[in-house]
């Protein structure tokens, strides 16, 4: 039995759209699934050329007829490839072509034919998941990172923006407050994810060894090199590399660093051959690199390049919101690799973990936990359990003196003690007898503008 006499039928019963196109590009046949995927009835599309979807997927010549139409007819066809098409009623449709060239039993071109078939579905799909996937990241930390507060949430978008790119980056921030996992989350999050993440503290070599470690060396370039040695950019090719506390990085060092970032090369020690690289730079530094360009200790070229992209680690006391849920991935942590069954901590410790200054920010306060561990045997831990400059930390309320005039007019009344203090937050702390988290608190409370109500 011939089939072939039923190829329309079979055709018309595909999920899939199927479109014939002559070499002018005009449409001389769909299938039910195209009226259905772009809301053109057939009588609508049929003599239009393929224009009328607006597809991203294609290379319109328009200047005659097959390889003159549209780069299909030079290519020969397409397979898998991912565009958009616009429908009638102007919603854009994400789908996958393929296509082929027909041509008659001479050989001759005669039109193309191709194959439509909707992810609308698979992309919605995506995206559910995906944000399924960041709220049960945010449950257990967002690539390790804990919190919900505003000013985290913003710095996990930026993130997520920065990750898609190549741009070096620049993370600031205080001590502590959490460096090299931001840099981790970037590269995490980013294409080069399944590649390597080499990281490399610059404070921590002297200059002829951290020459050595970036770059590597040959065999005898120095005394003890035995042996050639690839360095961490090397070693970090396709991925990243983080170079920690940059602002220590002697000068002649940041020449080689730069000639890496202008020429994406480098030279291992004793060796003058160029060897390519191909790595992402992402810094960081709790050191004013601003300060250290006007005072000449960092080269300001580099500093242009390092910091395409800056990112600033907020301090734990910027996001004090967010102290319960760090904490108690301490408290699971310590309590997996201790045994102890400790669960929580009691309401007056958690009141001194929030009115604590942090001054050492998460690390600081990973390490109370871990003292905690020592003492607390199991339950709750207490005041009694915590390091003593946080247990007897001053109280959140502000002096019995001065609660009259902080009810009539509070505003008032920190403003005036923040001008005699000439806006040191600190100082004004101090004379009032409160922590530093107090006054900041109040500060926010009431909007003060410190630089425009108090200094200028």
């Amino acid at each position: 039995m011939d089939l072939s006499r039923y190829w329309k039928t079979i055709v018309d019963t595909l999920q899939d759209g199927v479109m014939v196109v002559d070499p002018m590009g005009r449409i001389v046949a769909v299938n039910p699934a195209v009226t259905e995927l772009t809301g053109y009835d057939a009588a609508e599309l049929i003599g239009r050329t393929c224009r009328v979807l607006d597809c991203t997927g294609c290379k319109i010549i328009g200047k005659g007829a097959g390889k003159d139409w549209c780069g299909l007819y030079r290519v020969g066809g397409i397979k898998a490839k991912r565009c958009t098409i616009t429908r009638k009623d102007q919603h854009v449709v994400t789908i996958i072509k393929n296509a082929a060239i027909l041509r008659d039993e001479q050989g001759e071109m005669i039109g193309a034919v191709e194959s439509l078939k909707d992810m609308s579905q698979v992309i919605r799909q995506q995206e559910e998941i995906s944000s399924l996937r960041k709220t049960l990241q945010l449950e257990d930390g967002y690539h390790g990172i804990m919190g919900r507060s505003a000013v985290i949430q913003d710095l996990f978008e930026l993130i997520e923006n920065v990750a898609l790119s190549e741009a070096p980056v620049l993370i600031g921030g205080e001590s502590g407050t959490g460096k090299e996992l931001v840099a981790r989350a970037v590269h995490e999050a980013g294409p080069r994810r399944e590649k390597p993440f080499m990281k490399v503290n610059c404070a921590a070599l002297n200059e002829n060894l951290l020459e050595s470690e970036l770059f590597g060396h040959a065999k005898g370039a120095y005394t003890g090199a035995d042996r050639a040695r690839i360095g961490r950019f090397e070693a970090a090719h396709g991925g990243t590399i983080f170079l920690d506390e940059i602002g220590d990085i002697p000068l002649s060092i940041q020449v080689k660093l730069l000639r890496v970032l202008e020429e994406r090369e480098i030279e291992r020690v004793g060796e003058q051959k160029p060897i390519s690289v191909d790595v992402r730079i992402i810094s960081a530094t709790n050191r004013d690199l601003d300060d250290m360009v006007r005072a000449g200790t960092f080269r300001e070229d580099l500093y242009f390049r390092i910091n395409v992209f800056p990112l600033h680690c907020p301090a734990l006391r910027e996001r004090s919101e967010d102290i319960p849920a760090i904490v108690q991935r301490f408290i699971r942590t310590n309590a997996a690799r201790s045994g102890k069954k400790i669960l929580g901590l009691t309401p007056e410790a958690l009141e001194a973990l929030d009115r604590y200054d942090w001054p050492g920010n998460v690390r600081e306060l990973r390490n109370a936990i871990e003292y905690a561990f020592v003492l607390c045997a199991s339950g709750g831990i207490g005041l009694q359990h915590l390091p003593p400059k946080i247990a007897k930390g001053l109280p959140v309320c502000l002096p019995e003196p001065l609660d009259e005039a902080f009810l009539e007019n509070e505003k008032s009344a920190l403003v005036g003690v923040l001008r005699r203090s000439g806006g040191n937050q600190s100082e004004a702390a101090r004379q009032l007898g409160v922590s530093r988290v107090t006054i900041w608190k109040r500060i926010k409370k009431h909007g003060i503008d410190v630089m425009k109500e108090i200094r200028g």
